[in-house]
């Protein structure tokens, strides 16, 4: 029991922690802590965010706006995220301006209708530096010839790569340009922010929503989201992936625990007349019991330690382990053209080992008590009938 939970929920809980960790790092490249948004978009933005920097926990504010639109080129349509953004402002909420890996962002100046792409999307729709995306948005216009919906051709000046999910779905736009396209003269939606932890977010987003309201600046409803909120479903679902796992894992300690008491169940049927023996000379059945009970847990503790130094070095060397594999063979296990994470993250924790080894050294105790309390219970008489 312990050799398996130690090798398994070492490496596996492992695997899934930094798979999570990893996750979390490269979205937050193009995705803010936070945001922060009125119902109608803010006309007065920049009050607002001289209001949010004076606060020692925001690192920076920009402004956005934010719609769903469907992107057009060389014969081929995918949707899209399309988010219109000051790109000076930008670098204070994101990185991703590092992570540019054709063009720039410069070229994206009010008035020239400028794109910045994901390179999943560049690359599905055929595009290169220069060339001319069609955006059509569901909003409809009315002509003298009929009603339309809105398009207007942008072009690629840029493509970013974060290797995340947001490299297929992510377009960028100039804010003025945004503003014209999305018909919202001189507002924005809301304002982008970073703060000083990731973790705190929520509990900050709560206290600049309650100051804003406090202040009198915002005259509408005020709309708060942060991180894990825009990106939730995704670490829900990386979350129910590792409860997933957790829960096979405990199959096979129980599976392994189910072990240990027939092995001991067995000695106790082998050694029935020693244990006869041993009662007639005066040993008492707490003794038996005790004298099983260590056979069991001497077991279970050394099945602990061979198993967490096994499940240790294989949550610190899995990476270069398949790193090997790949080399050796010469294959690539993780595709990067499949796969956001093309590699086996894996960051060991010892919070995690110290949970298995107390949950692996109370399986070991629970599955050594029956079978010990199945010995003293036998019957001197009776087990030594048969051999005299």
């Amino acid at each position: 029991a312990g050799m398996d939970m130690g090798i398994v929920n070492a490496g596996m809980i492992g695997v899934y922690d930094d798979l999570d960790a990893e996750l979390r790092e490269r979205i937050l490249r193009a995705v803010p802590h936070g945001y922060i948004s009125q119902t109608g978009g803010l006309s007065d933005w920049q009050k607002w965010a001289e209001q949010l920097r004076t606060y020692p926990y925001v690192k920076g504010v920009a402004p956005f706006i934010a719609g769903q639109a469907l992107l057009s080129a060389n014969g081929l349509v995918r949707p899209s995220e399309l988010q219109a953004i000051d790109i000076k402002a930008e670098p204070a909420v994101s990185k991703i301006h590092q992570h540019i890996i054709a063009g720039s962002l410069e070229p994206m100046v009010p008035g020239e209708f400028g794109m910045v792409l994901g390179s999943i999307a560049a690359r599905n729709m055929e595009l290169a530096i220069g060339d001319k995306v069609l955006v059509t948005l569901p909003q409809i216009s009315i002509t003298p010839a009929g009603a339309f919906p809105r398009t207007k051709r942008f072009t690629l000046v840029g493509i970013f790569e974060v290797g995340a999910q947001v490299d297929q779905s992510l377009a960028l736009i100039n804010l003025e340009d945004g503003q014209k396209l999305f018909k919202k003269a001189d507002r924005v939606d809301g304002l982008r922010l970073e703060f000083d932890s990731i973790y705190a977010a929520p509990n900050y987003l709560a206290q600049l929503t309650q100051a804003l309201k406090t202040s009198n600046v915002s005259d509408g409803e005020l709309i708060a989201r942060d991180w894990s909120q825009t990106q939730g479903s995704l670490f829900q679902a990386v979350k129910m992936e590792k409860t997933v796992v957790s829960v096979m894992l405990a199959i096979i300690i129980f599976v392994a625990a189910f072990n240990i008491v027939t092995s001991l169940i067995m000695m106790v049927g082998e050694k029935r007349s020693d244990i006869a023996v041993l009662r007639t000379m005066g040993m008492s059945a707490r003794s038996i019991v005790a004298v099983f009970m260590v056979q069991g847990i001497v077991i279970g503790v050394l099945g602990i330690i061979i198993g967490s130094l096994c499940g240790i070095g294989a949550a610190l060397t899995i990476s270069q382990i398949i790193e090997a594999i790949e080399a050796l063979l010469g294959i690539q296990i993780f595709d990067p053209e499949v796969y956001f994470v093309s590699y086996f993250p894996s960051v060991w924790q010892w919070q995690d080992t110290l949970n298995v080894v107390l949950g692996a050294s109370l399986t070991c105790v629970l599955a050594s008590m029956y079978p010990a309390w199945r010995a003293s219970q036998i019957a001197p008489a009776e087990a030594l009938r048969y051999n005299i």
